[in-house]
């Protein structure tokens, strides 16, 4: 009878949908114990129905106690960062398109665009005009044409607004981005701005992720560049997934020549020193530009630039699986 007594007393004070995440409810020994699951509620929330439930519970007669335990997140997402030393190396075209490759191989993918100054997610996954909505006080994130969740200042700044915001705000932005509701997203990959900042050290400390993709272009300014960024990592121990090199060759459209503008082989020769594993190559190809412009990456469809994107996310899905928890 007492049981009864606590689920009719749960019925009264909650909503269908507050009842739904109450996972079990018992009294054990004249203590009431509810079970809530948290996924997706803000902390507020959180606190307002423990004391509606403590409230309410208190009631019953024979009670001694009540105690309400929420369970956490039932999903441990995977956060991939993203990163080069310095812009303009193609970083944010390889995150896209990895993204999109690796949901085709079956992961639940979303994408953070952490380049909270010059953000470019909304436009290479076709979500420009979308706004993310509010639920339990956290974002919700886009879903985009290509099967891949993304958030993006972009999404929440006017078109063209340059955002003057120092390093607090810069931490603030990003927390509300990877706090999000990203459903049934596993893998974040997370697009980080050029070099070793705020947002690269904001990162590090409250959001660890598993594993880093660096990309760079072949010449040895870039290279340089990229083994700062490495050394970030390596300092805040996150192993390096590979490396990739992007602009790798440019065939003539009209000759079929292959020329290499930016150099060729500096990255593949810079993991063989490192012992760090080399996931491949991207041509410096006009489809891909064209492509990305129109929000329609090569990956998600058939074609050798596409197949070099889904050669790499085939190395990381291996990766993710062998370091498996």
């Amino acid at each position: 009878m007492k049981n009864d007594a606590l689920q009719a007393a749960l019925s009264a004070v909650l909503s269908a949908d507050e009842l739904a995440q109450v996972k079990s409810a018992a009294i054990v020994g004249g203590r009431a114990i509810v079970v809530v699951e948290a996924d997706g509620m803000a902390a507020s929330s959180q606190s307002e129905l423990e004391s509606r439930i403590t409230e309410t519970l208190s009631g019953i007669e024979g009670l001694d106690d009540v105690r309400v335990a929420f369970m956490g997140e039932r999903r441990t997402k995977r956060i991939i960062a993203i990163g080069s030393g310095k812009g303009g190396v193609g970083k944010s075209t390889l995150t896209t398109n990895l993204a999109i490759a690796m949901a085709s191989q079956g992961h639940k993918v979303g994408v953070v665009d952490a380049d909270i100054y010059g953000p470019s997610q909304p436009k290479l996954l076709a979500t420009e005009t979308s706004k993310p909505e509010s639920r339990n006080e956290k974002l919700v994130a886009i879903e985009s044409p290509h099967g891949v969740r993304v958030l993006s200042m972009g999404h929440l700044a006017k078109p063209a607004q340059a955002l003057a915001w120092r390093g607090p705000m810069v931490s603030k932005a990003l927390e509300q981005l990877l706090d999000a509701d990203w459903g049934d997203a596993e893998i974040l990959l997370l697009d980080l701005p050029p070099g070793t900042g705020d947002v690269q050290i904001s990162m590090l400390q409250k959001y660890k992720p598993v594993g880093a993709v660096l990309v760079s272009t072949p010449q040895d300014l870039a290279l340089i560049d990229a083994a700062r960024a490495g050394q970030l990592f390596e300092q805040g121990q996150v192993p390096i997934i590979g490396l990739v090199e992007n602009m790798a060759g440019y065939i003539c459209p009209h000759c079929g020549e292959i020329s290499d503008p930016f150099g060729s082989g500096g990255f593949e020769q810079l993991a063989e020193r490192l012992d760090i594993p080399f996931l491949g190559r991207v041509p410096l190809s006009i489809d891909i530009r064209l492509s990305g412009d129109a929000g329609k990456p090569v990956a998600g469809h058939d074609g050798p630039d596409g197949d070099a994107f889904k050669t790499i996310a085939q190395k990381v899905s291996q990766w993710l699986q062998e370091t498996r928890p």
